[in-house]
């Protein structure tokens, strides 16, 4: 529960060392280095955009070469391959990709080439596809494509419109070209799109024949080949076959290169590392013989850092606290099951500057709440082991996936929790699998009480919870309050709201309004009754008088104190949000429950026991997924809306090291 110290670091080094330096940090990824440090005469930024675009240029690259070979030469993986993490690599292989990523560049030029070739295979097979399609209309025609005629006569080759006969364009030339003589036709196909003609006619009369179809639609054949439609048609079927033997064997070529997919993933994390370094390396300030360095640390890794570079360089390293004026980045540090919840803050926002971690407290009343909502032992059972066992078998995945998973298993302990205490074992599936198929009726009674024989009795602990539940987000507001020293506020804005709501909570319970809700009476002492009235009466006075006493105008300090009282509402309204917990509490109930009832309707019979398993597995598999979400949006929102909006506001920028940030491998020193 602690936000880590972070120091100011200043960095004065040769520029000789300048490529050192930054490799260095780089590799130890502890500093984040500014970007917004000022120009001068003597210190200027260096434009490494070409240089960083040329390495962004080769990842890219890289990545696609990678995804080529993932392509067409498959890469085995398990379903749960995304949660292995990076492999490790040590240096020395490192160092041998880069001192032969000239060869390891050729490789990837090599596949971008294949796959280029494939492309104009596949572009050349289409092409082909399309010529035969538009020559099959064609393809009982039995003269060349390109014939023109004799010496005496000319042919003319062609298409109209839909449904004309060889009578139908005797019609129209006689019809345009009365006169005309010698000239044939025939009908080489006709379908719903066109109409493909012959026609042969005496030179003389070809003008004059053309002109008459041409008024119709005629278009001459647009192909042209010394071959008969039905050769032409046999020809491209051949250079079908030859594109895709020519394929076959470049995908052979593109799975012999698949052995090297490892070493173009290390040439693409070292081209990403080089990115990143001209990055920083165009923010630096530079003169003539020097650069600066400037950015922030952990308190914990200063000493490392200064003893790392001095051992190597000839450089001053500085560290300063954070000048007030500056807001430092934000690193945090808890114990490990509460920076499992880590997450679901940064969601939110990180602290502010002079703002408290609330991880800890928040997990506390995240696993709670979560639990409470979900509220079904062998749901529970089963995300704790299901996350526990993930969490065994992948022990390298990711950092914040692995504080998601390790939530969710404390989670689904306190699902297992509040389900044991509500006697629920996916709903009542004890009692129906006992009472239908082994005709003795077996009643697991819960430990505390089921929430659906007595839900009011739940809605009031709902309350109950979301009361403490504020009222710890109003305890921390007072834990700022008292860490900056101002006493006023603690008293002003915690300690009155507590009076104030303490006091009216106990005005409530005695009263018939109450006990007709909660079903329980509440008889008080006259001391007791007292106190109630006179914690509320002072509460709301202290509200009323301290709530604007920033303003010096008395009669507006009072407007706002008065204003400050409506707050009242809000807390009415946080409180009556905790209801959720008796609605998404009983929603799994019932829905498990009717599943459980829809799966037993089918008898004890063979087809019953079937029916029943496929009803159980679909059923609660929804259920459980259903319910699963809405527990994690549900409590997410109050922690974000009720116990935040309490004494959290966040906005802090998360540290960011300047660091090696790789794709596919984690390079580990030797």
């Amino acid at each position: 529960m602690a936000v880590l110290t972070m120091k100011k670091i200043h960095i004065c080094a040769m520029k000789k060392d300048r490529k050192g330096v930054l490799e260095k940090l780089q590799s130890m990824g502890v500093v984040e280095v500014k970007t917004d440090g000022e120009e001068n005469e003597a210190f200027k930024k260096i434009n490494t955009t070409s240089q960083r675009s040329k390495y962004e240029k080769r990842v890219q690259n890289t990545d696609q070469a990678l995804e080529i070979l993932q392509e067409y030469a498959p890469e085995k993986t398990s379903l749960f391959s995304a949660l292995a993490g990076k492999k490790d690599v040590d240096d020395d292989k490192m160092d041998e990709i880069i001192e032969n990523r000239r060869k390891y560049n050729l490789i990837v030029k090599n596949i971008h080439d294949l796959k280029k070739e494939i492309s104009n295979c596949n572009s050349a097979i289409s092409k082909c596809e399309l010529a035969i399609e538009g020559l099959m209309p064609w393809r009982n025609m039995d003269i060349p494509i390109n014939t023109t005629g004799t010496k005496t006569t000319d042919v003319l080759i062609g298409s109209m419109g839909p449904g004309l006969t060889e009578d139908m364009l005797y019609a129209i030339v006689e019809k345009r070209q009365p006169e005309l003589s010698g000239y044939s036709f025939q009908v080489i196909s006709s379908d719903k799109d066109q109409t493909c003609i012959f026609a042969i006619c005496l030179k003389e009369s070809t003008a004059r024949l053309e002109e008459a179809i041409r008024a119709e639609g005629f278009t001459r054949i647009s192909y042209f080949s010394k071959r008969t439609p039905e050769g032409k048609i046999e020809k491209y079927r051949k250079d079908i076959l030859a594109y895709q033997e020519r394929i076959e064997k470049l995908r052979g070529k593109l799975v012999e290169l698949s052995g090297e997919r490892e070493n173009i993933r290390l040439l693409s994390d070292y081209y990403r590392i080089r990115a990143d370094k001209y990055e920083v390396l165009g923010t630096l300030l530079q003169s003539n013989s020097t650069f600066l360095i400037e950015g922030y640390i952990l308190e914990q890794d200063e000493e490392t850092v200064k003893a790392a570079l001095n051992q190597e360089f000839s450089l001053m390293v500085e560290t300063e606290d954070v000048p007030e004026d500056e807001i430092p980045p934000i690193k945090l540090k808890n114990p490990k099951v509460f920076a499992s919840a880590e997450g679901v803050l940064e969601s939110y926002g990180l602290p502010a500057k002079g703002e408290m971690d609330p991880t800890t407290p928040m997990c506390i009343f995240y696993i709670f709440l979560f639990g409470l909502m979900l509220s079904d032992a062998a749901y529970g059972l089963i995300v704790f082991l299901a996350c526990f066992i993930v969490l065994k078998k992948f022990p390298k995945m990711g950092e914040s996936l692995a504080k998601s998973i390790r939530l969710f298993m404390y989670c689904g302990l306190s699902t297992l929790f509040w389900g044991i205490l509500f006697g629920g074992y996916f709903g009542d599936l004890i009692t129906v699998v006992s009472r239908t198929f082994f005709h003795h009726e077996i009643i697991i009674q819960p430990i505390w009480f089921a929430p659906l024989d007595d839900p009011m009795k739940m809605l009031i602990f709902s309350l109950l919870f979301g009361l403490i539940h504020l009222y710890g987000g109003l305890a921390l507001k007072g834990y700022m309050c008292l860490k900056k020293k101002d006493f006023v506020g603690f008293f002003s804005d915690v300690v009155s709201w507590y009076m104030l709501i303490t006091g009216l909570i106990l005005m409530l319970m005695p009263t018939d309004l109450f006990a007709s809700i909660s079903q329980m009476s509440f008889h008080f002492p006259p001391a007791v009754k007292t106190l109630s009235y006179a914690l509320a009466i002072v509460g709301a006075v202290t509200i009323v008088l301290m709530s604007g006493r920033s303003n010096k105008n008395p009669v507006l300090r009072f407007a706002l104190g008065l204003y400050d009282i409506y707050n009242l509402t809000g807390w009415l309204s946080d409180l009556l949000s905790y209801s959720r917990l008796l609605a998404l509490g009983l929603a799994t109930g019932v829905i498990a429950q009717v599943i459980n009832q829809m799966g037993s309707m089918m008898g004890d019979g063979i087809l019953g026991v079937i029916v029943f398993i496929l009803v159980f597995l679909v059923g609660h598999t929804f259920n459980l997924a259903i319910n699963l979400l809405g527990a994690y949006v549900h409590t997410c929102r109050l922690q974000y809306v009720e116990f935040f909006g309490k004494f959290y506001e966040g906005g802090g920028t998360a540290f960011a090291p300047f660091k090696e940030n790789t794709k596919y491998v984690d390079i580990k020193e030797d």
